[in-house]
């Protein structure tokens, strides 16, 4: 039967609850089944070892309604369990145009912002049509299915009472563009590594202190970046050319980067990255991590030291976004299907030209601009971002794993 046949026919929705165990689907359909009924919905939730099962189903043959009520209440209390069956018409009611997916990230999820966050849905004339957890570790993170609302004014409403509740608040559109090939691409210092790579070789210049006033300064957008990367590198002029493998190995990844990037490599993605830092570096993180693009800036090397200057094409605020562009073209994935992650000023134009733009860990300036801020320090909390759940990452994980591999489940 289809769903425009079901939409004024009577239907009896049969809700049974308790404590779950195997064989209690088939067996309350195998009750129903005596009585000729077809399904016409099904809903089955378990949550700390509690089923609750919702079908609905349309109305038996005349005369078999009260046979059916009481055959199902009686197999329920066999089973040990409670039933309810109401009596309606139809199918349940139409979603709503303007379909997107809410998800909420919390380090905890409290009650009080899980109300907020739904009361502020409602108020924007949503509604919320399903809820599921994508995980409990290392974050809590919830997915709300939401219909009534387009999402860019669902999204602007969010942002607002997410960062007043200190949670993390994700909003994209519903439907099959979110399982189509992507390209996600990231900022390197503070989001794919915990370093800023400049900061590294100054160490080993002796002017650290002075270089990490001027990138603070340069990523909270109060100097320009293009001045402020050759004020910098020029206090690296006589470095050994030996300072860049020392500074390859001192390169700390953030907690949960490789998993993102592996999980991302199984699903399809195309991965890459950008830096105001330098393929020195880059270069060696592409090669390690199987990453698909790398676009840096380039120190000059010359007889064997480091001259103080850069070579070619400076990677700033505008060139990421240019290579983020460049990168979904060769990629051939439209710019919509496009996930940009970033920390700093200098990432603000690639995170708006992005389909979705990611503020880690972010300066302030960076969270207020961006569509969605994660400020938990595990990088694959992206993931549930794009609906993927850490059940199914574990389990992607396991079965993948080699002897001697270690897994980054953070």
């Amino acid at each position: 039967m289809s769903a425009s046949q079901t939409s004024d026919v009577p239907t009896l929705l049969v809700k049974i609850f308790g404590k779950d165990r195997p064989g209690i689907t088939a067996g309350l359909f195998d009750t129903l089944a005596a009585f000729s009924v077809d399904v016409v919905d099904i809903e089955q939730v378990v949550t700390r070892g509690r089923i609750v099962l919702c079908a609905l189903v349309t109305e038996p043959p005349r005369g078999l309604e009260g046979d059916l009520r009481a055959t199902v209440h009686s197999w329920a209390e066999s089973m040990k369990m409670q039933a309810e069956i109401i009596s309606g018409i139809g199918d349940n009611r139409p979603r709503g145009l303007g379909r997107s997916l809410v998800t909420v990230l919390g380090h905890p999820l409290t009650a009080e912002a899980t109300a907020a966050i739904a009361a502020r849905i409602t108020e924007t004339g949503s509604n919320i049509d399903r809820i599921f957890r994508l995980a409990k570790y290392p974050v809590t993170a919830v997915e709300f299915a939401v219909s009534g609302v387009e999402t860019e004014p669902l999204r602007t409403a969010l942002a607002t009472e997410a960062a007043a509740l200190g949670v993390d608040v994700a909003v994209v559109s519903a439907g099959l563009h979110r399982r189509a090939q992507r390209l996600v691409v990231m900022d390197v210092d503070s989001t794919l590594i915990q370093d800023e790579v400049i900061e590294l070789f100054a160490a080993h210049a002796g002017c650290e202190d002075k270089v990490a006033e001027v990138t603070a300064a340069a990523m909270r957008g109060e100097l320009d970046f293009e001045q402020s990367l050759h004020a910098r590198v020029a206090l690296l002029e006589g470095l050994d050319a030996s300072v860049v493998e020392k500074v390859r190995s001192e390169v700390r990844l953030t907690p949960g980067a490789r998993t993102l990037i592996r999980t991302l490599k199984r699903l399809g993605y195309q991965v890459g990255v950008v830096s105001g830092g330098f393929t020195q570096v880059t270069d060696d993180l592409k090669e390690r991590l199987g990453l698909d693009f790398a676009q840096a800036n380039t120190l000059e090397i010359v007889d064997g030291r480091l001259t103080g200057r850069v070579t070619g094409e400076i990677v700033d605020r505008a060139g990421k976004a240019r290579l983020l562009r460049r990168f979904a073209a060769e990629a051939g994935v439209p710019l919509s299907q496009t996930v940009a992650i970033g920390d700093g000023a200098n990432d603000l134009d690639m995170l708006n030209a992005a389909g979705l733009g990611v503020a880690f860990n972010a300066k302030p300036v960076v969270r207020e601009a961006a569509h969605t801020a994660v400020n938990v320090p595990f990088l694959d909390t992206v993931l549930y971002l794009l609906g993927i759940t850490r059940e199914e990452v574990e389990a992607a994980d396991t079965l993948d794993q080699r002897p001697g591999q270690e897994l980054d489940l953070h």
